[in-house]
């Protein structure tokens, strides 16, 4: 029987259980219905479990009481990652129990930035299969190896090649880190079955030396494939998981740069999906700009952003930016005039040499040269400051200290309040560190970072930080998507979806200068997410059969609760 009739099984008085078609060894090995040591006496009875595991029953308190001691004896975060991963990959109920109760501390060792070094190390702490790995090899057999999965019901795939993931660029198949965690939080965030989650790995080689060299590496052995092979290659992947999972949204994540705008163009509109460092990272960050815009006062037509960092995430803030502006009533022209990007080679103007394509459209044009710079040569970040008149200015460069005080004192000229957000992770590896920013604007600056980072005094108050991650985004971008059976995922979603993250958080808060929720309430922005997102759904789209009254109702009947129910065999 498949996991996704589980749920909705009820007894004469309308209690829930579940039916169970295994029995003994199976069933303790199995990830999704393992109890481990809360079967009763009776269910080691039915479920011939007797003498299989220790006598003394224990509840689900009991267990993440012992959990949680096991977690605390590791030593290092990469060693309380592969404690979090086993348990996973034995007992899914026990696990996310023990993420909700302890989220705050426990994300970052799920998530960034311990994933990071997770994914480095991914061949050396292999302990067991999870998701599925493509290559150019078995590309042809994906759904003769679907046949295999024990849900035939998946409604989230997260994918990735491994070779756009920040600070680390080709980690090969060790990428598959970053799928499994991001379904965590889909997990976590909008109470998406585990059962339903599919992280999907495209190995098709590394350019990495030091993992070809390895002799424990996991993955292809050779160089990426590239260009045209790798093109066919992703064609047959998409049409396949088409006819494969029907009914599932895609989410690409960390492709490279070039590709990552190529394959959203292209496949957008051909199989449901969205690419969270593109779309995910612009509505976060936005969410952040418009409460910061509440504690100023001030309307966002009237601020001039600056985005060091044109990868998929600043190129990606800078095409929702632009929305933005456009939805407010400016011209593309003077939305453009508004909005500066930086990468490693300096000021992004029109008229630079081999240009990227996917940069094209958010060059700037090469008369601000003459505008901010006092120079005949490039402009740099000071001097687009203090030209352009920047108010908001946003790091995703990947570059410890790019943002002096110098900068700060720049901003502090052009805006009473700045916004700055350094957004590279780790934190203590960003652009700036929000302590830094505190000192240089006399308190004045209103930040965010990319992950969490510690609290810290000034004007001997405490001070919270709050994170702009794309965990507040995606989960309910994913379910609102999932219950609308979306074809297309557009970018008006998003734009509301950022508008209903900026809502999440309180006066009490802004007032203090945080504009992002606390990570504790992770789950209540996902389905305050998807509730607003399904509002616009219903009114864009009359033929929706989705009343807007039913909605609180429906999401809940979507939402997986991680405690353990009785079982019955069947």
């Amino acid at each position: 029987m498949s996991i996704e009739k589980y749920q909705k099984w009820r007894d004469h008085k309308g209690r829930p259980f579940t039916p169970v078609a295994i029995d003994g060894l199976e069933l303790v090995s199995d990830r999704t219905l393992n109890k481990g040591t809360a079967f009763t006496k009776e269910e080691r009875e039915e479920m011939h479990l007797t003498g299989l595991i220790p006598p003394n029953y224990q509840t689900l308190e009991d267990q993440k009481i012992r959990v949680y001691e096991g977690y605390n004896a590791a030593k290092t975060d990469i060693d309380r990652y592969i404690y979090l991963r086993s348990l996973q990959d034995r007992n899914e109920t026990l696990y996310y129990s023990l993420l909700e109760e302890h989220i705050e501390e426990m994300l970052p060792i799920i998530y960034i930035p311990t994933v990071v070094t997770a994914c480095k190390q991914f061949s050396h702490h292999y302990q067991r299969a999870r998701g599925l790995y493509i290559t150019n090899e078995n590309v042809d057999h994906i759904l003769d190896m679907t046949h295999h999965f024990p849900s035939r019901n998946v409604q989230i795939i997260v994918v990735t090649d491994s070779q756009g993931i920040l600070g680390m660029h080709d980690t090969g198949v060790g990428g598959m880190a970053i799928p499994i965690a991001k379904l965590s939080l889909y997990t976590l965030g909008s109470g998406i079955h585990p059962s339903f989650c599919l992280p999907i790995a495209i190995d098709i080689g590394t350019d990495n030396e030091e993992l070809l060299a390895d002799p424990l590496y996991l993955g292809v052995g050779h160089k990426r494939i590239k260009g045209e092979e790798y093109d066919k290659f992703l064609e047959k992947f998409v049409n396949s998981i088409r006819l494969a999972f029907p009914k599932a949204i895609l989410q690409w994540e960390d492709f490279a740069n070039h590709r990552a705008f190529k394959m959203f163009e292209k496949y957008r509109d051909v199989i449901p999906s969205f690419n969270d460092d593109i779309q995910g990272t612009g509505a976060v960050v936005l969410a952040g700009i418009l409460n910061a815009l509440k504690i100023k006062e001030e309307s966002f037509e009237k601020q001039h952003f600056t985005i060091c960092g044109a990868g998929s995430g600043g190129v990606g803030l800078a095409r929702q930016l632009l929305i933005e502006l456009m939805n407010k009533g400016l011209s593309r022209d003077e939305a453009l005039a508004k909005i500066c990007l930086f990468d490693s080679k300096g000021c992004i103007l029109s008229n630079r040499e081999e240009l990227d394509e996917y940069k094209k459209p958010y060059a700037s044009d090469p008369s601000l040269v003459k505008k901010v710079s006092s120079a005949d040569g490039m402009p740099t970040l000071l001097d687009v400051i203090e030209g352009s008149k920047t108010t908001v200015l946003i790091g995703m460069s990947g570059q410890k200290g790019v943002f002096a005080q110098e900068h700060v004192t720049a901003m502090l000229k052009n805006t009473d309040r700045p916004v700055i957000f350094p957004l590279t992770n780790p934190a203590v590896e960003s652009e700036a560190l929000p302590e830094d920013l505190y000192k240089w604007s006399e308190g004045k600056a209103i930040v965010a970072s990319g992950s969490m980072s510690p609290e810290f005094e000034y004007n001997n108050e405490k001070r919270h930080i709050g994170v702009a991650s794309n965990s507040f985004i995606f989960p309910g971008v994913g379910l609102a998507s999932l219950i609308a059976n979306s074809r297309v995922i557009s970018d008006e979603t998003f734009t509301t979806a950022a508008y209903a993250l900026a809502d999440c958080v309180g006066k009490s808060d802004l007032d203090e200068g945080i504009i992002y929720p606390r990570v504790r309430d992770l789950q209540k922005v996902g389905l305050r997410t998807s509730t607003e997102i399904l509002k616009f759904l219903i009114k864009s789209n009359p033929d929706l059969r989705i009343r807007e009254e039913n909605l609180h109702d429906i999401l809940q009947s979507k939402v997986w609760k991680p405690v353990y129910h009785p079982y019955r065999r069947v």
